[in-house]
């Protein structure tokens, strides 16, 4: 037990060392993309959710399904605003002229 809270403060460390050093610029597109990629903590929730037959494992891993469904959709959400800054911006003249 005492070795998995240490693995645990030793990450906890290195990601926020790690964080804290990237530049405010490539954080919005690194997050996004880290976060889509954690869809695969959807797949590790079903799994924990659906492997046990006490109750508080699968509270447990419904709390996990829930957690991570919000962190994927944020992150396609984040990725879709962002690519959005990027695209071409419409004329109001051109806008005009095609709904008429």
């Amino acid at each position: 037990m005492i070795e998995n809270v240490i693995i645990f403060v030793l990450a906890a460390l290195l990601g926020t060392e790690v964080l804290t050093k990237v530049p405010q610029t490539l954080h919005t597109p690194l997050m996004s993309g880290a976060n889509a990629i954690s869809g695969i903590t959807l797949v590790g929730a079903v799994i924990a959710a659906g492997m046990s037959d006490a109750w508080w494992a699968q509270a447990l891993g419904f709390g996990a399904l829930v957690v991570a469904t919000i962190n994927v959709v944020g992150g396609f959400l984040v990725t879709d605003r962002m690519l959005r800054m990027f695209g071409r911006k419409r004329s109001a003249s051109a806008s005009d002229s095609s709904s008429s």
